[in-house]
């Protein structure tokens, strides 16, 4: 398991869970980032850049500190 920020770019996995608070967590389910569900880094910007992520049909840019609290299992 790792942080989806350490996810390589074009890498699909799992996500186990997301360790932010349950406000975060609410807005990331609303837009299908949740634990089981199945995302594809897309690309990161730099180091500590943006994390976009496709979930399903969406792609979903997130900041590196929010990519860092969810965790992902490979496929």
């Amino acid at each position: 398991m790792l942080s989806l920020d350490k996810l390589t770019r074009g890498r699909q996995a799992k996500v186990i869970s997301i360790d932010k608070g349950s406000n975060c967590c609410q807005k990331l389910e609303n837009l299908g980032l949740c634990p089981g569900s199945l995302v594809k880094k897309i690309s990161q910007e730099s180091s500590r850049g943006p994390v976009v992520v496709k979930v399903g049909s969406t792609q979903i840019a997130l900041g590196h500190g929010m990519a860092s609290k969810i965790t992902v299992e490979l496929l």
